[in-house]
């Protein structure tokens, strides 16, 4: 076998070097963004989970409050328990720091306060390396700091340059809304933990530096031997004076948080990315359907010659396997290439957010490999069953004879029938694990139907040849052939079809989510501009103001009006993301609107009000008007609150809540803003403005001016950027399903040199050959392009529809760019009749009497 394969199969599949590289690319490129992708991620969640064990340490236990802060003396408690071997508290907070008072921008540093006595056989990367002739009592020292690695390159210093230097850092504002100076502190030594850039000093310390007496972010626990967790945490919850709103994880939590954030968008890429496979596998199909029937009298000969049937399909399957592994190798080669230039220039990130502060080097997986060769394997497996079946059934004799030339089957209505039946029943079915499985098999079962229903469909469609054919001969022609060689044509049009199809579902789907993220950020911008802590420095609470900064700007003249807005946390569930709090004027005659999806429903008596988005209605099962009892423990001052209305929203995946500001604010006592909607008044000078604001940076902290039009132009930039993978993928699947046309037409066309000449004797130019040829070519490709547009349509309901509310839990608006839908027909329709005018001039150029010869 490996003889006949050798001499028999190689040389045909690199006699038309062309065709067998429009399949081979399709494999090559559907391997490599599945391996690429999963490359990337891996590498990414790797490097996260390794700061975070560096930074977290390992605990047995980790105690956090659902919302702010939790009060210290619950450490007391903790670590008095018998079942506890260790306690450590933390204090968890951001500034912004600066070299001396320099105009150098401010970094943003993650501040750890931390007993140095208890956390270290918890965090041994956090434990303190003093510089050399340093006190050991600088561990406890008022404003002494000790940096990492990150942080140290963030303010360009080294070791040498860092030893008792000077930072000048502004402080987060406290709960009271006022405006703290800036503090100098002394940097002191080094820690060992990676990560984004972090500071660590004494809590005792960092409690005063940062006015946060009574209160802690964390506690870290280390158990006895034999203690059980589950047990320890009733015995807590049972002793008196325990508060509500402390919430428990175990290790891995962090990681399996981030992991689920990122899941969706990888998961969703992934898929993209292996729907060239499929391409792939249609190609592969068509290459080797036209090989084989191309070389039927050799397979009849070989037949004649002792090779059995099962032989046969053996040979040609053999043949898809050689085309397998070539594109899966290069596949996995070309993935990790393409893994190591993203993680070079853009780090974990490809596009979703969730490793933007993760530089990761590049882990290799040889598992992942072979899943993703073992996957480009199988799609050229697939594609090539069917030839290999044909093979396995080609007539020996009759074959020889030119009597039983053979014919690609010609398929019924009843298996597609089938598939678009099952395709729709699974689109109704629910996630699978958060992921939309069922979905994913709909879409497969979708395009596999629609390619086994297209000699159905075309049959269907030319059962009445159009009049204006019927009155000129060469379109006669061209038009019965189509009609007559249904199947043919469908083995010719399956690869643009199947890549078509990928394209209008991109288009539309990408279309939708752009439509709807630019009405919904008209809604969530309502303010002309917007005044809040500098980019990049206004992460966490390093990016809060006092509440004084909002009466310093109303007082400004040129405003009109400002309100102010807070963004905060708030964990529900150690096992999920955190929701974000978004607190806004939501009530009296200067309320903010939200993306409603309905109108909010009134409040009832005794009962607080809050407005959930969909991700977080969809993830907590909530429905507008009814109580939602698993806020009230984070604050429990509130007898209960009401679900008033869902809005929409496309950023927080994970969910958000709307509160009101007057609500929030009697609830913590926390004044303190995140930004300020600004609208000026008419005819105000912006600039100038803008320069009063900025002279309130002295005692307020670093501003920034953004005007609302400029948040849409950053935030459709990040969409772009997240969705650029797909535009690629587009280009890619059409430029393929183009090649693998012009390959599928040539072969044909190639194989119909007998016609030709036949046609020749007949009388006919070899102009009207070419012109019938072409005509062939206008009618597959322009049919194949309806089969296409409409299978793409169909696919597009499913991403919009349910892909997409089960993987990120917000909905949107289906919307079709006919101009951009019609064009890419019209170039699909166009480029498959250059490609069969080009084909049929290379065949009709034969002598003709060489043509027929073979019949004499």
């Amino acid at each position: 076998m490996w003889a006949l394969l050798r001499s028999f199969s190689l040389q045909e599949l690199l006699h038309h070097p062309w065709r067998t590289a429009s399949a081979l690319m399709a494999v090559v490129l559907g391997v490599a963004l599945g391996f690429a992708v999963h490359v990337i991620n891996a590498s990414a969640l790797d490097e996260f989970s390794r700061a975070v064990r560096s930074v977290q340490g390992q605990p047995d236990l980790e105690l956090r409050a659902m919302q702010g802060a939790l009060p210290e003396p619950l450490y007391g408690l903790v670590a008095r328990q018998p079942q506890v071997a260790r306690a450590a508290p933390w204090l968890e907070a951001s500034v912004q720091a600066q070299r001396g008072a320099g105009q150098a921008p401010p970094v943003t540093l993650r501040l750890l306060g931390a007993d140095a006595l208890q956390f270290a056989p918890m965090a041994p990367a956090l434990v303190p390396r003093l510089f050399a002739g340093r006190n050991r009592l600088d561990l406890f020292a008022p404003a002494t700091v000790f940096l990492n690695a990150a942080a140290l390159q963030a303010l360009d210093l080294n070791e040498a340059q860092a030893a008792d230097a000077q930072l000048q850092w502004r402080l987060p504002a406290p709960p009271d809304g006022s405006a703290p100076a800036p503090v100098m502190v002394r940097i002191a030594g080094t820690v060992a933990a990676s990560g984004p850039p972090l500071a660590l000093m004494d809590i005792g310390a960092a409690q005063d530096l940062l006015q946060r007496w009574g209160g802690i972010s964390r506690i870290d626990l280390l158990l006895a031997p034999g203690a059980d967790a589950d047990r320890l945490l009733g015995e807590l919850r049972a002793l008196p004076g325990w508060p509500q709103g402390v919430l428990a994880s175990v290790p891995g939590n962090e990681q399996q948080r981030v992991a689920q954030m990122s899941r969706a968008y990888r998961v969703n890429l992934t898929v993209l990315a292996l729907v060239a496979l499929f391409t792939g596998a249609f190609l592969v199909y068509s290459v080797l359907s036209l090989s084989v029937a191309r070389r039927a009298p050799q397979f009849a000969l070989l037949a004649v010659l002792g090779l059995t049937a099962r032989e046969r399909l053996a040979l040609v399957l053999a043949e898809s396997a050689v085309l397998g592994l070539v594109g899966s190798a290069g596949g996995i080669a070309l993935g990790l290439g393409l893994a190591a230039l993203a993680l070079r220039l853009l780090g974990g990130d490809l596009g979703g957010g969730y490793f933007g502060d993760v530089q990761p080097a590049l882990q290799w997986s040889g598992a992942a490999a072979l899943v993703f060769a073992a996957l480009g394997l199988a799609a050229t497996l697939a594609g090539g069953w069917w030839p290999a079946r044909s093979a396995q059934r080609l007539p020996a004799a009759a074959t020889l004879k030119g009597l039983g030339a053979l014919q690609i089957p010609a398929a019924g209505a009843r298996l597609p029938l089938l598939l678009l039946a099952a395709s729709a029943l699974l689109a109704w079915l629910p996630p699978i694990a958060g992921i939309p499985l069922a979905a994913y098999v709909s879409v497969a079962l979708l395009l596999l139907g629609g390619m086994a229903a297209l000699p159905w469909l075309l049959g269907r469609l030319l059962r009445r040849l159009p009049e204006f054919a019927r009155r000129r001969p060469l379109w006669l022609l061209a038009f019965e052939r189509a009609r007559r060689m249904r199947a043919s044509a469908g083995v010719a049009v399956g690869g643009v079809v199947a890549s078509l199809s990928l394209a209008v579902a991109l288009t539309v789907m990408v279309s939708s989510f752009r439509g709807s993220m630019l009405e919904w950020l008209d809604t969530a911008l309502p303010a002309p501009a917007y005044v809040r802590a500098p980019s990049g420095a206004g992460q966490g609470d390093a990016g809060l103001r006092g509440a004084r900064l909002l009466d310093a700007v109303r007082a400004l003249p040129g405003v009109a009006h400002a309100q102010a807005q807070r963004n905060a946390s708030l964990a529900l569930d150690s096992r999920q993301p955190a929701l974000a709090l978004l607190v806004r004027p939501l009530r009296g005659a200067q309320a903010q609107a939200l993306p409603w999806l309905a109108p909010p429903l009134p409040v009832p008596q005794g009962l607080m009000g809050v407005h959930v988005s969909e991700a977080a209605a969809q993830l907590y099962g909530l429905q507008p008007g009814q109580r939602w009892d698993a806020l009230q423990p984070a604050f429990p001052s509130v007898p209960g609150f009401f679900v008033a209305g869902i809005w929409r929203d496309y950023v927080r995946q994970f969910g958000a809540v709307a509160m009101d500001s007057g609500d929030y604010q009697r609830l913590t006592g926390d004044t303190r803003l995140s930004e300020i909607a600004l609208w000026p008044a008419p005819g105000a000078d912006l600039a100038a403005l803008q320069a009063r604001i900025q002279a309130l940076a002295p005692a307020h902290g670093a501003l920034e001016w953004v005007g609302s039009q400029g948040l849409r132009e950053r935030s459709m930039r990040i969409f772009d950027r997240s969705f650029a993978v797909t535009y690629w993928l587009q280009a890619v699947a059409i430029g393929i399903g183009l090649f693998g046309i012009a390959a599928s037409f040539s072969a044909q066309v190639l194989a119909r040199r007998k016609e030709f000449g036949l046609l020749s004797h007949l009388g006919l130019t070899r102009r009207q050959i070419l012109s019938v040829v072409a005509g062939e070519g206008a009618v597959w490709s322009a049919l194949g392009a309806v089969a296409g547009t409409l299978l793409g349509l169909g696919v597009a309901v499913i991403l919009v529809h349910v892909v997409n509310p089960q993987s990120f839990h917000w909905t949107m608006e289906l919307r079709l760019p006919w101009l951009r839908l019609a064009l890419l027909a019209l170039a699909v329709t166009a480029a498959g009749t250059l490609a069969a005018w080009l084909a049929g001039r290379a065949a009709a150029g034969r002598d003709a009497v060489l043509a027929v010869k073979e019949d004499w």
